[in-house]
């Protein structure tokens, strides 16, 4: 098999500080043409760094210090940076993993494909618009010859991140390094690029060096994978191999670390601890400290590949005497290690809060004197309740209005019409004086941790500040107030600290001195300083690790076990959603469009747009009868939504009448409903209340 990419001992140091931080530290790979390799791991173990040290775009305090990379038999690391310019875009092209801040916001998209293709392609300036146009459809933009004299910011974030696909492709590349390409995108956009990007790889043969931490993305795409850690490669297999045979400790705990409806009443396995500085000499294996089943040798003899089979390898001492009675003890210990049951949610009726035909307009104004001209709907007619100590996911595509339903239960967005209460009590239409004693009731988790967190402000004063706004109506963390009234400042803000896994002495830090994980620990603390009974998560794991995001899991799930917290879970990872909801709410363009308990939903799911939302969804395990229900179209705008029924342009079962009139709710059992008019009439009530 002929190579295409090929690294050898690749070393790549940044000189941040006293000591240089070895991010790559010997790496060695090579990528054939025509095939996908994926390279896992954690965030800060180099894969990023190693994608720029191919592209020879390294920060100004990184170096390539040593190792070899070719492409096609050309090495890149002689070239001068003349001659790298007519290898990026055009033999190597990359995309990378925030579209926003990759695309320049004051050029149109055109401008910024034709750059490419005035670089490396001699064409016309007709010629050169037409190849636009044509890899602005190839990639799915509709209307690609009015949309591609546009700006970034006129685009959706799936339409980003295809633009920025047209832009890599435009050179037609023999290798594409594509950098958690799907991280932010729901899972009916991400299903539409792994496809696109599928189609475009068995037309030019072209390799693909895909990092991501997602492995159901990794399951779906790639025919070989490798595992990083800590600047190093420590497990190398094909796709087979190591989604049905992990090997190494690493591997084996990120699968168990996964969220899933088969881990309901369990505790995720956690990876304790974090990738190790990168600046130190180590000595043994890297990965020892948080290793649950290192040996003696593992601290002071640096591992070497053993070969499992064929093309498996792996860098770990439990292979290096008997690897068979090695990988039999490996396989019991990581079993064993997920079978720990959490205790299950107190049960209760009791309804804390009562959303009904709850809508969120914002004006659309133009002209001199700002005449408003329209209405976007953000959130049109919801209704919804959740229960003391409950879980309500709430999923749907970006832009639908999850978010902004979050928000406007908090008031902090002025709802336009509807009724919001909690415990009996109307929150709409309350003065900011009216509604600080119940403030400290309601709290929300951003999705950025890091952006909700003032920079400037130590972590004892973030959560002070919480504290002494609604001091007057916090009743103390442990529900007693007389207890929580014995504790100083300090002391309390160390008991929060510890109740979601932080040492007390963190508190005098600044947030850049966390890992996204711990700011989002603080962020929970935050939320929990006032003692609240409701916790709004918007999207709390979408930009985790597999590990970190089971850390947060555990949290969430015993916080909820012993406070009798209850969740309006924001989110489009349905992984989560099966192992943490009871019921799930899956809306569409400010409607909900089906609701049930979270088995009814996920095992029988009665909207077409709900069918199209799980069949996206990747999965680990091979299955023959799966079949993604393609979406077409992109979401319409909630400024001018479609008559009728609003997923009808998009839906293959749409008939007339799903034109004429926004369908009632049917209803399949006492909790499970759904909009649609496929369904007959004895299905049909006219009082939707859940």
């Amino acid at each position: 098999m002929n190579t295409l990419l090929e690294i050898e001992n690749l070393e790549t140091v940044l000189h941040t500080g006293d000591m240089p931080v070895r991010a790559v530290d010997g790496l060695t790979l090579s990528i054939s043409p025509g095939e996908t390799f994926a390279l896992l791991g954690e965030s800060g173990c180099g894969k990023s760094m190693t994608a720029l040290s191919i592209m020879r775009l390294l920060p100004g305090t990184g170096e390539i210090v040593a190792g070899k990379i070719s492409i096609g038999g050309t090495d890149l690391l002689q070239l001068p940076e003349t001659g790298m310019r007519k290898i990026r875009g055009k033999r190597i092209s990359m995309i990378f993993q925030e579209p926003m801040l990759s695309l320049n916001p004051v050029m149109t998209i055109a401008e910024q494909i034709e750059e490419v293709l005035q670089q490396h392609l001699n064409l016309s300036h007709e010629a050169m618009q037409a190849r636009i146009r044509e890899l602005l459809e190839q990639v799915g933009i509709p209307d690609a010859a009015r949309r591609m004299h546009e700006y970034p910011f006129q685009f959706s974030g799936g339409m980003k991140q295809r633009v920025m696909i047209a832009m890599a492709l435009a050179g037609e590349p023999e290798l594409l390094i594509a950098d958690e390409p799907t991280t932010a995108l729901d899972v009916t956009i991400q299903a539409q690029v792994l496809d696109l990007l599928r189609h475009i790889q068995q037309q030019k043969r072209m390799a693909i060096l895909l990092i991501t931490h997602d492995l159901g993305v990794v399951a779906e795409m790639a025919q070989r994978v490798a595992v990083m850690y800590a600047g190093e490669i420590v497990e190398l297999a094909t796709r087979h191999d190591f989604f049905h045979h992990p090997r190494h400790p690493y591997s084996q705990q990120l699968f168990a670390a996964l969220p899933g409806k088969q881990k309901r009443n369990q505790a995720l396995t956690v990876i304790q601890g974090n990738v190790p500085s990168l600046a130190q000499q180590f000595t043994g294996c890297r990965f020892v400290d948080r290793c649950n089943q290192a040996l003696a040798q593992c601290r002071d003899t640096v591992p070497q590949w053993h070969t499992i089979s064929g093309q498996h390898q792996v860098r770990c001492h439990l292979y290096s005497n008997n690897a068979a009675q090695a990988a039999t003890s490996a396989h019991t210990v990581a079993q064993e290690t997920v079978h720990v049951v959490s205790s299950a949610p107190p049960v209760t009726d009791d309804t804390l809060l009562q959303v009904t035909d709850l809508k969120v307009h914002f004006p659309i104004r133009k002209g001199l004197f700002k005449r408003v001209v329209g209405h976007v709907k953000a959130v049109d007619g919801v209704s919804l309740k959740i229960a003391a100590g409950k879980t309500l996911a709430l999923v749907g595509e970006s832009g639908c209005g999850k978010t902004t339903i979050g928000k406007s239960i908090l008031q902090l967005i002025q709802p336009t019409a509807g009724s919001v209460r909690f415990k009996e009590q109307e929150l709409n239409g309350l003065k900011r004086s009216q509604l600080r004693p119940v403030r400290s009731q309601l709290q929300i988790i951003f999705q950025d941790p890091y952006a909700s967190l003032n920079p400037r402000m130590r972590i004892i004063e973030i959560l002070q500040e919480g504290i002494n706004a609604l001091k007057a109506y916090q009743t103390g963390y442990s529900g007693n107030n007389t207890a929580a009234s014995a504790q100083s400042p300090e002391n309390e803000i160390d008991a929060l600290l510890q109740r979601v896994g932080l040492p007390a002495e963190v508190k005098w830090r600044f947030p850049h001195e966390f890992s996204g994980g711990q700011r989002q620990r603080i962020a929970i603390a935050r939320a929990l300083a006032v003692n609240p009974k409701l916790l709004i998560c918007d999207e709390p794991t979408s930009a985790l690790d597999v590990s970190v995001q089971a850390q947060i899991l555990n949290l969430l799930k015993s916080l909820q076990n012993n406070l009798g917290l209850a969740f309006l879970f924001i989110t489009h990872n349905i992984a989560v959603v099966e192992y943490l909801a009871d019921e799930v709410a899956v809306m569409y363009l400010g409607r909900i469009v089906e609701h049930g308990r979270i088995d009814e939903v996920m095992n029988n799911p009665k909207h077409p747009y709900t069918q199209a939302l799980l069949s996206s969804v990747p999965h680990i395990e091979a299955d023959p009868a799966r079949h993604i229900i393609p979406l077409t179209g992109d979401l319409p705008s909630p400024a001018a939504p479609p008559a009728g029924c609003h997923f009808n342009p998009r839906c293959a079962h749409a008939m007339p009448v799903c034109r004429a009139a926004y369908p009632p709710a049917s209803s399949f059992s006492a909790t499970h409903t759904a909009h649609c008019y496929l369904y007959s009439q004895e299905h049909r009530t006219t009082d939707y209340e859940h």
